[in-house]
């Protein structure tokens, strides 16, 4: 696991109480220092997003606001740890590839982290409702990833959810394997601020991926990015992927420490079944998308030997076998 690199953290506190050091820092302040934790011989390289004139490049937030999120974040959640919206995005470098952040506020973040730390993709996990209660114009940043040449991805999940995360977990880390994978630049993962559902994908994505157990990923990363991430959502998807048998014992009343760990078996077959979000929907919307153009050059009677044809026209082949062999694998796990 690759140490830490150019990270951020400006917006993000931990309570007095967890760690008085860090939190009386950061109050002198919020940028461009380097900041010690007592329990690291590591440093991290802060970077927050405060603009030269703050008031013109990002929409007025009100401390309520504010207020209001972090109070339902510490209810929810049950984590100690607050979002500064004020002080911009801020972020932290996980492995060589893979950077764990808030969200990003102005189409200038995009250009930071494009120049700064190589960013090829985004994967945002925040719903619409959170873009909009922060103010952020989603379609600007959008426009800038496009002309920039970076890969916005969207995976929502609901906010203090951890049914939510836990059933969107799996494309999620879908979409992050496969951008890892192409190996252009790093990834990008988000949510609002960056302490619940982002690292929780990562930590699944470490999980799955690289090998490691739940808990060593989990302190693995929080150890570099102080969170809270639910650890019972990650471990739920872990059985909701792992599941062959529609009769098997609920998730719900298996001890806590269940699933914390994989036998190999169970390893790969998660990882097969993740990727299956990704190939397995790219194939039936690629053939679809064909099949739909080749029909409207002839007649409603020739229709059925199109939709065979059409398949196997252009290299389908390994669309259709992408298809039937992994098709009763999800079919079970949706029925499950």
């Amino acid at each position: 696991m690759a140490s830490v690199g150019n990270s951020c953290f400006g917006s993000v506190f931990v309570a007095p109480l967890e760690n008085d050091v860090f939190f009386k820092k950061i109050k002198k302040s919020p940028c461009n220092f380097l900041m010690g934790f007592n329990n690291s011989s590591k440093s991290n390289k802060i970077y927050c997003g405060l603009p030269e004139n703050p008031t013109s490049s990002r929409p007025s937030i009100s401390k309520n606001t504010v207020e209001e999120y972090n109070a339902a974040m510490k209810k929810m959640m049950r984590n100690p740890y607050e979002y500064h919206h004020d002080l911009g995005m801020n972020y932290t470098l996980i492995t060589d590839d893979l950077i764990v952040g808030s969200q990003p506020q102005k189409p200038e973040d995009i250009d930071h982290l494009k120049e700064e730390e190589n960013v090829a993709y985004i994967l945002n996990l925040q719903q619409d409702t959170d873009v909009e209660y922060w103010g952020v114009d989603l379609q600007s940043i959008i426009k800038r990833c496009k002309e920039l040449g970076i890969r916005h991805m969207r995976r929502p999940a609901k906010d203090f959810d951890p049914d939510s995360l836990r059933n969107g977990l799996p494309k999620a880390v879908s979409s992050l394997e496969w951008a890892i994978s192409e190996g252009k630049g790093k990834v990008y993962v988000h949510c609002t601020a960056g302490l619940g559902r982002a690292p929780a994908v990562a930590i699944a994505y470490m999980y799955w991926f690289l090998g490691m157990n739940l808990n060593a990923a989990y302190d693995e990363l929080t150890s570099k990015r102080p969170c809270g991430p639910n650890k019972r959502a990650i471990r739920g998807a872990t059985y909701d992927l792992t599941k062959t048998d529609p009769w098997k014992e609920p998730f719900e009343s298996l001890p806590e420490y269940a699933f914390e760990n994989l036998a190999d078996w169970e390893r790969n077959l998660i990882r097969d079944r993740v990727c299956w979000f990704l190939t397995g929907s790219h194939a039936i919307k690629s053939s679809t998308s064909l099949i739909k153009a080749m029909q409207q050059r002839v007649g409603t009677g020739d229709r059925w030997r199109i939709n065979f044809w059409a398949m196997l026209d252009a290299g389908r082949l390994s669309s259709i076998l992408v298809i039937f062999f992994n098709l009763p694998c999800a079919i079970i796990y949706y029925l499950a």
